[in-house]
């Protein structure tokens, strides 16, 4: 046998549950100890889904039990005291299954529920009208068949998406399946073009289920407004076979405008109007052309649909056809003379009017006749048709124009004799002559054959002027006339008749005049400039008469203006400020000599020496332009007396000029040179520093940075860099000078390393520093039998590495240089565990009494620590300084412990005096 299926093993859960609750109750019911259970009691399926149901009972041997129900059923599982079987294809909106168990002899039941639940799968939303007046009530209606249980379900009609009604059904019959959802509606122009739907939901989520939703097809509104008025036809109320006539036809208030139909037509024929839309205004133009076959009364109809309503107009029309009038002329081009014959005729029904004259009856021609002269060339006849349509006069004319042929004329109005223009603007020359065919006219000189380009616009020109024989000719004959043309232009100053330089010489007598060309001939002033006097007759020529004069030349074309310069020239003299008598020169200012001599024209200056050093030289003269003719001066220019010559074309001036010459300051290495030395302590003194130039400079020199203090002697701080500043009339000189200061050297320190002495064998080191200016050489003396001494490359250093016995004695320091020699000396004594004392100079004795005071000394020193002694430099002195301050001496201070033998030392200046190092062993 299979396994139970799911549905088996639910019904089993519930059947457990239902026996637990039975085991519970049983004190409760202790009157009925047996019962049947069904599960699931209670139970919500989709319609034509399945079900397990599971029938138990307590019974221990129920006889027999089964489950009553109409519903179909697809397996069946048991066992002794319960039953389970699938239901399937549910479609009871609600059904009620019984199980049942026989024990006992009693009938033991349990009812059960089942109901079903639709989902909203269909949801329809009924058609909206095709167009819906706008202001109007439509219906909205939707429909959910099926659907349910009925009050779980709720629809909503909408507006694209707002919401306009949402109805809830609860509280409906648990059997009612399907719902239906009406509502009215206003119909606005908004809601043109606007979607509609409705949409289902079906919440079964209080029964453990979810919520099922759907919403119909959205349906399109389409609403509309049109005017009850009818439209506004504008057309003509004739019109004439062949013409075309626009028509429009217009109406207002109409929504929405662009779903409009228009239909206009004339007659039978339609016509194929362009839409214009203005808001809510519709407006249809067409063009109306009629044709012969529609000749007489038409309609003409505009009709305007919109939502499946219209509005309609017509109007009359009269179609009509009426030719224009024929105007004849029996010889068009008529010579003089000529009899010419004029008619004028129309269509049937019209009368005409010939120039004035009507037609005895409509329909017959108007004519008249006339004999051609020159007057009647040109003349115009008009021909007038008239014809009355539909109550309305119409009209149409026609005119012609006769030609007369007769020969040239030439008139003064249009040729005349004498012709005057200005000279510059252009013209149109014309001479015109009257005559048909229009006659050729051509105008040449008689003298030169020249030719005037007439009817062509060009400029005048004074080449123009002059008689001209005009002729005119055409088929029908020719006319002559002279004609004379006159050419007037503006005056003119030219260098001929009025130059612009004009040189007068002082003394004499001249007049100012100036010729000028024009036509007619020009007026001639000239005045000063600044002055308002016009110049006129003999002048008595002087150097006042010198300058500009405005010359103006007048006449009806215009004027001209010129500036004259009146140069007046004269002989040349001198004047002190511009050619002074005494002048100074400067030594390499370049500066040349300024000789300005008053003449006109300019006179040549040259000035030669005459007496002394100077005589026969040629002086160097500035010029009077930006531009020296001469070179500047470059070599030293003789002083003396200068005899200046003055010469131009009116005479000579003599002046004599005395010559002097100055230099500005200089210095150079000859009278300050650039490096100077001084010895310490000598003298004070200033640089050496003095500076040519004329007159003679004065000097001084600073030092630069800190000023140099006043003492008497040469010091080191003397030295650094001093600035000296030349100065006269003329100009400054500047040098700088740098100081050295040179000293005598002195040994500044002489030092033994180690400072705590040498034992045999052991090294040291002297050290010899030396202050001198220039740098001292350093050299050094030795004891005699010292060997393996080491010096540094400049000798400051001395160095023994192995120390003996022959290495002590005494070792001196000698510094030399330009100025002098100084030398320090010290002493080194190399020695075992014993204290020696040194004094430079002291006999051998001596060196024993101070070897016994050093060693009295040292049994002395118990009371000092550990026996250590202190290198004391003291003049004249061997005494032994105890470190720690025990024991008598000279004073003592914190010691520091020792045990190594050292080799004393003394130092000697070159004066003499002696310095002892004592040293001690452990």
């Amino acid at each position: 046998m299979p396994g139970p299926s799911p549905g088996l093993c639910r019904a089993s859960l519930g059947l457990w549950a239902a026996l637990g609750l039975g085991l519970l109750g049983l004190s409760a019911v202790a009157q009925e100890p047996f019962w049947a259970d069904l599960q699931p009691r209670v139970a919500l399926v989709e319609r034509g889904g399945s079900l397990w149901l599971n029938c138990s009972t307590n019974c221990p041997r129920p006889e027999r039990g089964g489950l009553e129900t109409s519903l179909r059923r697809n397996g069946t599982q048991r066992g002794l005291r319960w039953l389970a079987r699938q239901l399937v294809d549910i479609r009871e909106p609600e059904t009620q299954p019984v199980c049942f168990f026989r024990c006992a002899r009693r009938t033991l039941q349990a009812r059960g529920l089942i109901r079903t639940f639709q989902r909203p799968d269909r949801v329809e939303l009924v058609p909206l009208p095709a167009w819906q007046p706008v202001g109007e009530n439509f219906t909205l209606s939707c429909r959910v068949p099926g659907a349910g249980p009925r009050g779980s379900l709720t629809l909503t009609l909408l507006r694209g998406a707002q919401e306009l009604i949402r109805r809830s059904f609860a509280g409906e019959p648990p059997r009612a399946r399907g719902a239906v959802l009406t509502a009215t509606v206003l119909a606005r122009r908004e809601d043109h073009g606007a979607n509609f739907s409705c949409r289902a939901e079906l919440d079964l989520r209080p029964h453990g289920l979810g919520l099922f939703e759907n919403s119909s097809a959205p349906r399109e509104l389409r609403t509309f407004a049109l005017s009850p008025d009818p439209p506004r036809l504008a057309a003509p109320r004739l019109l004439e076979v062949g013409s075309e006539r626009p028509v429009s036809c217009t109406l207002d208030e109409l929504f929405p405008a662009s779903e409009a139909g228009v239909y206009l037509a004339l007659g039978d024929h339609r016509l194929s109007p362009e839409i214009t839309l203005e808001g809510d205004a519709l407006v249809a133009t067409a063009t109306a052309t009629a044709n012969a076959e529609q000749e007489g009364a038409r309609q003409l109809v505009c009709s305007v649909t919109l939502g499946g309503e219209s509005r309609e107009t017509r109007e009359n029309v009269t179609v009509y056809s009426f030719p224009a009038p024929v105007l004849t002329l029996s010889e068009p081009s008529a010579p003089e003379g000529k009899v010419v014959t004029v008619t004028c005729a129309a269509g049937a029904g019209a009368l005409v009017t010939l120039d004035g004259i009507p037609a005895e009856v409509p329909g017959q021609p108007a004519q008249l006749q006339l004999n051609a002269t020159e007057d009647d060339d040109e003349r115009s006849f008009f021909c007038d048709a008239v014809l009355e349509v539909a109550g309305e006069t119409l009209s149409k004319n026609k005119s012609a124009e006769l030609r007369v042929l007769y020969a040239p004329r030439l008139d003064d109005s249009d040729c005349p004799r004498s012709w005057t223009w200005p000279e510059g603007p252009e013209q149109t020359l014309r001479c015109e002559a009257r005559g048909n065919p229009t006659p050729s006219v051509h105008c040449e000189r008689p003298d030169s054959g020249a030719v005037l380009a007439l009817g062509l616009l060009g400029p005048v020109t004074r080449a123009l002027a002059g008689t001209y024989r005009c002729t005119a000719a055409n088929v029908q004959g020719q006319a002559v006339k002279d004609v004379t043309l006159t050419v007037e232009y503006a005056p003119a100053l030219d260098s001929v008749g009025c130059p612009e330089h004009i040189t007068w010489l002082e003394g004499t007598e001249v007049s100012l005049s100036c010729v000028a060309h024009g036509v007619p001939p020009p007026n001639v002033s000239c005045v000063r400039s600044g002055e308002a006097r016009v110049l006129e007759g003999l002048l008595h020529v002087g150097r006042e008469h010198a300058g500009t004069y405005r010359c103006e030349a007048t006449n009806p074309q215009g004027s001209a203006a010129k500036n004259v310069a009146v140069t007046v020239e004269y002989g040349p003299s001198f004047e002190e400020p511009s050619c002074p008598s005494n002048w100074t020169w400067v030594e390499g200012s370049g500066q040349l000599f300024s000789c300005e001599v008053d003449g006109k024209p300019e006179p040549s200056v040259e000035c030669i020496g005459s007496e002394g050093t100077s005589e026969g030289m040629l002086l160097p003269l500035a010029s009077s332009d930006s531009n020296p003719r001469v070179p500047s001066i470059s070599s030293d220019l003789a002083p003396g007396i200068y005899i200046c010559n003055a010469t131009n074309r009116h005479g000579s001036a003599v002046k004599a000029v005395a010559v002097s010459t100055e230099s500005p300051p200089q210095m150079d290495e000859s009278t300050c040179p650039s490096h100077q030395t001084w010895l310490e302590g000598a003298e004070a003194a200033a640089l050496a520093c003095d500076a040519r130039g004329r007159p003679s400079p004065q000097v001084r020199c600073s030092r630069e940075g800190v000023p140099r203090p006043q003492r008497l002697r040469v010091s080191r701080e003397d030295a650094g860099t001093y600035h000296c500043l030349a100065t006269n009339m003329h100009g400054t000189d500047t040098r700088t000078v740098t100081v050295g200061v040179e000293y005598r050297p002195v040994v500044a320190e002489l030092a033994a390393s180690p400072p705590g002495g040498v034992r045999p064998g052991g090294n040291f080191t002297l050290t010899c520093r030396a202050e001198a200016w220039p740098p001292a050489q350093i050299s050094w003396r030795a004891p005699p039998g010292a060997l393996n001494i080491g010096l540094s490359s400049n000798n400051s250093t001395l160095s023994v590495a192995g120390a003996m016995g022959s290495h002590g004695g005494e070792y001196e320091c000698a510094a030399t240089n330009a100025h002098g020699r100084h030398a320090r000396r010290i002493t080194v004594r190399v020695a075992g565990p014993w204290l020696w004392v040194a004094v430079g100079g002291a006999a051998g004795g001596a060196a024993l009494l101070a070897a016994g005071a050093g060693l009295a000394f040292y049994v002395q020193s118990t009371a000092c620590k550990k026996g250590e002694y202190n290198v004391q430099e003291a003049e004249s002195s061997g005494e032994a300084v105890c470190l720690n301050g025990a024991g008598g001496g000279a004073g003592g201070g914190s010691g520091a412990e020792g045990g190594t033998e050292a080799a004393g030392t003394a130092e000697e200046q070159a004066g003499g005096e002696v310095f002892a190092i004592q040293l001690t062993s452990a």
